[in-house]
């Protein structure tokens, strides 16, 4: 009789009795040890085919806002040239586009203006603005001005305020902008995106107070329910006490009221740090991490659609082969775990802010856990150390601290004090 194996069954002449007793902390570094062997999607190198036939093949209206966009959006975090991917992606169905005024220090929007230019119709685009509660309406219209001009149009279809953490952010200001901007046609809907350790916060507030039409906010597979009941169910009896440490706990009761309200979802930062070089030995043609991890957040019924930085032709096909895919199976849930066991910890966990307190000198672990993020994980060590003079406070003086206050402080149980020390010198020699 021929038994099926599941993703996550005990190879033969594997040590059940050795597996068994692995405890949450081995089962988080273990990698190539014993789970790494009983997580058995195909250890090939070869990646995702589809060049030929890569596209978009679902697209969904955000809300009540009568915008159609594609489940599969392309982000410009990187976009300092190349005015052929844009254009690359746009004949494969990518007819939504996200970008903001900062990023690549304002080249992102001139060359999707470009590379939009005589196909403006045929898309729709985000833009963003980091708008403080002191900024007041008539300099955000100037800065909404500048963006229209750099982009080569006279309406943005999506412009949100930036990286919102404090609800004082949206505030009497920056609602009077959106309303004037609305009322002259510049924009059709606004809303917030968000990262940060108070997002639920700011979230909640601007639900209570219907000021958003859309969201963009960071999500993955390991903050959804589904994924942690089904990876308890599938290890259980190896590992009883498995815990997965996530941040913003509320998010997915958020989206769901939020999507319930007629406000449009997108999410980010989908890839839960995007090491992606760390699984390509594991993956195989149509069966790569980042399909998996788009997959398990797309069948999030509250979830309309995903932007991701694309930064190659390959990229792009590679990431359009999970739009409009099924609802994940196990080998996918064999992927992302493989992925949590391998990073746990190496990579922050986006959204925590458990750590924001823990500094007494002032530097932000947050922040500079997600520069770290940019440099080392998705490789863009020039537009991290850019972020980094920005900052207010840098981590110099972690140089010479003990790392005692924030020793404990990471849930994950990341070395703070090493980990600031090693970001600072090496975006400190970047800049």
């Amino acid at each position: 009789m021929t038994v099926e194996r599941r993703p996550f069954d005990v190879p033969a002449g594997s040590n059940e009795t050795q597996t068994s007793e692995l405890t949450r902390r081995r089962f988080l570094v273990a990698g190539g040890s014993t789970l790494g062997s009983a997580l058995v999607a195909p250890a090939i190198t070869a990646r995702a085919s589809g060049a030929e036939t890569s596209a978009i093949r679902r697209r969904v209206t955000l809300g009540r806002t009568e915008i159609e966009v594609p489940d599969i959006s392309f982000g410009t975090f990187s976009l300092e040239d190349n005015e052929e991917l844009v254009q690359y992606a746009l004949d494969r169905g990518v007819t939504h586009f996200d970008t903001a005024e900062s990023y690549t220090d304002g080249r992102a929007e001139a060359v999707l203006g470009r590379a939009l230019r005589g196909r403006r119709q045929e898309v729709t685009i985000t833009s963003k603005f980091t708008a403080g509660p002191e900024d007041p309406a008539e300099h955000q219209m100037k800065v909404l001005e500048e963006s229209l001009r750099k982009l080569g149009t006279d309406y943005i279809d999506i412009y949100l305020n930036h990286a919102v953490n404090d609800v004082r952010r949206l505030g009497e200001e920056w609602q009077r902008f959106a309303t004037l901007a609305k009322e002259q046609g510049k924009i059709r809907a606004i809303g917030l995106s968000g990262h940060g350790p108070r997002l639920s916060q700011c979230m909640e507030h601007a639900l209570d107070q219907n000021l958003v039409d859309v969201i963009l906010v960071a999500y993955n597979f390991a903050q959804q329910p589904s994924f942690k009941e089904n990876l308890k169910s599938y290890l259980s009896d190896w590992m009883p006490d498995l815990d997965i440490v996530v941040s913003q706990a509320r998010l997915p009761e958020l989206l769901k009221r939020a999507h319930d309200q007629g406000v449009g979802v997108m999410v980010m930062k989908t890839l839960k740090g995007a090491r992606l070089n760390d699984m390509r030995r594991f993956e195989s043609p149509g069966r790569t991490f980042a399909q998996a991890a788009f997959r398990w957040v797309l069948s999030d019924p509250s979830v309309d659609g995903l932007v991701v930085s694309m930064t190659s032709q390959a990229q792009i096909d590679e990431y359009l082969e999970a739009s409009g895919a099924e609802t994940p199976d196990r080998e996918d849930l064999a992927l992302l775990a493989r992925y949590l066991a391998r990073n746990a910890n190496t990579s922050c966990v986006i959204g925590c802010g458990d750590c924001l307190d823990a500094c007494p000198a002032g530097v932000s672990i947050p922040d500079l856990m997600r520069l770290r993020m940019y440099d080392v994980d998705y490789g863009l060590p020039k537009i991290a150390a850019r972020e980094y003079a920005r900052l207010e406070a840098d981590a110099n003086p972690c140089l010479a601290c003990s790392g005692t206050p924030c020793e404990g402080a990471c849930p994950a149980g990341l070395d703070i004090a090493r980990l600031t020390r090693e970001t600072h010198r090496r975006l400190i020699g970047q800049s």
